[in-house]
């Protein structure tokens, strides 16, 4: 009997039509609810939501959500199959990176802000599982996509839940900027016990919340460092320029920390009430930023706060260009989000030629400027020759972001390997107390900083880089800081 071998394309088409015919057969209820479900996944614990659709959801590395981030897609999927294949006589558990994967031009991060952090995110995970740190457990690396604006959250945090059994998932880093969605979904995983490790995060009211903590100087740290930067410059008249958009968090604590850690000066003194825009008003708050310049020229201030998304920012250094007052100086002064911005942004807003400082949340020249202030062979890593250099040779890593994304996967696993030395089996629980005993000789050796927490999950004497925007829209290291004067150092 002669044996007829079909295409492969042939058999699938072949059994999808019998399903379908049987299906129908049966009632068809199958059928549609089956060929739905097919439609609507993008791969293995990801998911087609929304209009337009999104793929979000949870993946190990086998799906891509975007090609930005290929590079270090690939090198977290081969790295999550080798220690899914040795897991037979090396343990493991699993830690999700949770942001915003697939991104449109609203929201505050940008995709090279988001590669850099996944980058360093990666790095951790290489240094725990056969680095310099190699330790046991080994760690297993997810990428959790909660969507635009984390506008899918909801889903993207169930799948994580449903992952604690299937991956042993006990810890959750990144978690996005600080919004009122990305709260929630703090919110929800505390309440199902996962340990979680915020990144960027740095709104001062995201604090207080069971298994948090986070990695990133507080609004509050940030603008009292700002505010001793410029009181050490002879700094003596502001204006604050916030934002008021309800559910942006970062800016509302960062005017307010601002207001306050500047006003306590003798000599220091806001010459107006804050100036604000609402950035959730489509179409005006481009307009509102325009017309603040000539209020500016009026006033007179030395320095003008902003205490807004970066990309806000670029905006109003654009009117700030076009004031009717150019013989009148004064600096721009912002937080950390304007290292969320592309490099055409960064350019564009030194082509303004406004002078233009922020507090950053990390910077690779902060060790050699200060080497007590961050543990050195993390720090070597980001430098010019390090590992992310050599991996990665085509991006730059001057905003930081690289280095908070490995702090935050560096934390979780320290307090997975705390957590293992006294018993069995690693729970979110267990790794989540550990975070109260990195204190000492067992405080997290960060590339951004010596970490150690307070009770309320914020850092301790936490570095803070002052950075400038120079000529050629990269960001240069002016000094490293802290809230109170001086960073923790190594012991």
């Amino acid at each position: 009997m002669v044996r007829i071998e079909l295409p492969l394309h042939v058999v699938r088409r072949v059994t999808v039509a019998t399903v379908v015919a049987l299906s129908l057969a049966l009632g068809g209820g199958f059928a549609v609810g089956w060929l739905q479900e097919r439609s609507a996944r993008c791969g293995e614990g990801v998911v087609k939501l929304g209009s337009p659709a999104e793929c979000v959801g949870v993946t190990d590395g086998a799906f891509s959500y975007a090609p930005y981030l290929e590079p270090v897609r690939k090198k977290i999927y081969a790295e999550n199959q080798r220690v899914a294949a040795n897991a037979a006589d090396e343990p493991f558990v699993s830690v999700a990176y949770l942001t915003s994967f697939t991104l449109k031009d609203d929201d505050s991060n940008s995709e090279e802000s988001i590669r850099r952090e996944l980058e360093g995110a990666y790095l951790a995970q290489y240094r725990h599982n056969r680095g310099d740190l190699s330790a046991t457990p080994k760690i297993k690396l997810l990428i959790a996509n909660s969507g635009s604006k984390s506008g899918h959250w909801e889903h993207t945090v169930n799948e994580i839940i449903a992952r604690r059994h299937s991956d042993r998932l006990v810890a959750v880093t990144g978690m996005g900027p600080s919004t009122e969605r990305n709260l929630a979904a703090i919110r929800r995983l505390s309440a199902e016990g996962i340990a979680m490790v915020g990144a960027t995060m740095t709104a001062t009211n995201i604090q207080n919340i069971d298994h948090f903590v986070r990695v990133a100087p507080t609004n509050v740290d940030e603008a009292y460092s700002a505010s001793a930067y410029l009181k050490r410059r002879g700094v003596t008249t502001a204006v604050v320029v916030q934002d008021v958009a309800r559910g942006n968090l970062y800016a509302t604590t960062l005017g307010t920390a601002f207001t306050k850690a500047f006003s306590e000066g003798k000599k220091q003194r806001l010459v107006a009430e804050r100036m604000t825009y609402d950035s959730s008003v489509s179409n005006a708050w481009q307009n509102e930023l325009r017309y603040m310049p000539g209020q500016l020229c009026l006033q007179r201030p030395q320095v003008v706060y902003f205490a807004g998304r970066g990309r806000h920012l670029t905006h109003f250094l654009d009117a700030v260009a076009n004031r009717n007052c150019p013989d009148q100086k004064f600096m721009v002064f912002a937080g950390d989000d304007i290292t969320n911005l592309t490099a055409q942004q960064l350019a564009h807003a030194a082509k303004t030629g406004v002078e233009v400082l922020y507090t950053g949340l990390a910077h690779p020249d902060m060790y050699r400027a200060s080497p007590r202030s961050a543990s050195a062979p993390s720090a070597a890593n980001f430098q010019d020759g390090g590992l992310l250099d050599r991996w990665f040779p085509q991006d730059p890593r001057d905003d930081g972001d690289a280095q908070m994304g490995h702090d935050a996967v560096l934390t979780a696993a320290q307090g997975i390997q705390m957590a293992a030395r006294w018993q069995g089996t690693v729970t979110g629980k267990a790794v989540a107390r550990m975070f109260h005993q990195m204190d000492g000789s067992q405080q997290v050796p960060g590339a951004s900083g010596f970490i150690s927490f307070q009770n309320n999950g914020n850092p301790r004497d936490k570095a803070v880089p002052i950075l400038r925007l120079n000529s050629k829209g990269r960001s240069e290291f002016v000094e490293v800081s802290a809230a109170s004067g001086k960073p923790a150092e190594a012991l």
